[in-house]
Formats: C-alpha cells, structure tokens, sequence
C-alpha cells in the first residue's frame, strides 16, 4: 500500500514539473490593417511560445463602441494594443499604454477594388483615377484613418471634393470591401490589407503615389496588462525580419524608417 502511495505522489509530482500550472493568455486588441498579417502570425507564436492568443478586433478610431479607444475607456482588459501609429500615440500619452513599449509593426497603402467581374478602371495617375472616381456611380471609403484621409485631402488633392459630395460614403465598423461585393457601392477604398481578403471584389490596385496615404501601424503593451514580458516578446515577434515575408504578403510593407 505505501509503495503505490508512493508511485501516486511521484507520478503527481511529475505532471505538476512536466506541465505549467497556469498558461499565459494576452488578449490582443488590433485595428483592421494588420490583422490578416496577425491571422497568419499568432498561430506560429502561440504554438512556439505556449501562449494563448485572444483576439479582439475593432476600429484605431471612431464613434463605435467597438473602436480600441473606447473599448479601453469603458474598461475592457488587453495585454497588446496593435492599431494605426497616430491612434496608438494618443493612446500613450492618455497613459493607456506603455510608452517605451511602442514597436513599428508596418505601413499600409490605400487601394482600390471593384465588384468581382466588373470592368477594372485605369487608377494608374491621379487623372485617371479621377476619371474614374467621377464615373462612377457610387463610392465608398473607411471610418478610419484611411478614409479620413480620402475624405478631407483625397477629393480636394484630385479636384472632385464638390463632384461626389453626393456618392462618396463613408462606411462605419464593416469592412470597405464587404459593402462593395453585396453591391451596395461600386467602388470602394481602404487600406490594401483590408482589402484583399474579402471574397467578392477584384483588386484594382493603389492609388498613384503622388497621392497615396501611408499609414503606419504600431504595437504597444497596454498599461494595465499582467503580462508584460510576454506582450513584449510577442511585439518582438511580430517585428522580426522572419516575418517580414508573411507580412508583405498581406499587402503591407515593411517598416524601413524609424
């Protein structure tokens, strides 16, 4: 009897050293833009680290009680905050995150799509995108930064700000592309992140570079957060130049400026 007592207590013992008594969970809050590149990466880190990864996706801004701000401000928890730079920066200096955490995750382009099977329009100088921005019947662009940047310089840099006052809309929380591919508009802009995984529309591109927006997108560790060391490790991760491919690969470009 003892010696079985004794084999139960070893066989305990082991599974207790062989097994963590608590695996880490980081809640991870992110912005649009980087999260099909966050879809691709997290299952790597959680499974290399141990670490269990909870997603929580929302605007870098806005009025929707679903944007990270106002997540943050009615009390919802995160570990990491993954969301576009300036957004970010308001961010630390509220004391939502911790400052010298902040870590460069990659830029964004705007792009454009239309309806899977509708004709692609020439966007390939500023002048025939503006031909095609007036031809068309109805646009949409995003709640976020990208589309605050259409809104209030796109339209006034191409000369059309008072031509598609009426047609150009802006689309709250749903994903650009989506509102494009149920037909609701039939041209859509947004980051090109954001663009490409939606089933339904065709790429058309990005906008000419004499008018692009870059977006840059960051990651800090949240202030309140009980697992520091880990929310650093994985900013690291997502950073590195391992990753860089899987990232370029989502439509994002890699960060080549501080």
């Amino acid at each position: 009897m003892q010696k079985r007592m004794s084999l139960s207590l070893l066989a305990m013992l082991f599974c207790l050293i062989s097994q963590p008594l608590h695996a880490t969970e980081l809640t991870v809050m992110i912005s649009g833009g980087f999260k099909a590149a966050w879809e691709k990466l997290a299952p790597e880190f959680a499974e290399k680290q141990g670490i269990t990864l909870k997603t929580v996706p929302g605007p870098s801004m806005g009025k929707s009680a679903e944007a990270i701000p106002n997540r943050l401000a009615a009390g919802e928890n995160a570990d990491v905050i993954i969301m576009v730079g300036d957004a970010l920066s308001d961010l630390s200096r509220n004391g939502m995150v911790i400052a010298d955490t902040r870590t460069e995750l990659a830029d964004s382009r705007i792009g454009v799509v239309v309806s899977s099977g509708k004709p692609k329009p020439d966007i390939s100088t500023d002048k025939t995108l503006r031909s095609a921005l007036l031809e068309t019947d109805s646009i949409a662009y995003s709640d976020s930064a990208s589309g605050r940047y259409v809104q209030q310089q796109l339209f006034k840099k191409l000369g059309i700000e008072q031509q598609v006052q009426g047609k150009a809309h802006q689309v709250e929380k749903t994903p650009v592309a989506l509102t494009v591919a149920q037909g609701h508009y039939t041209i859509g802009l947004q980051q090109v992140s954001e663009l490409l995984p939606v089933p339904g529309v065709s790429f058309v591109g990005k906008i000419p570079d004499n008018v692009q927006y870059v977006t840059r997108f960051a990651g800090a560790v949240a202030a309140k957060t009980e697992h520091a060391e880990e929310a650093k490790l994985l900013l690291r991760y997502l950073s590195s130049k391992q990753v860089q491919q899987t990232v370029r690969a989502t439509g994002l470009d890699s960060v080549t400026t501080p």
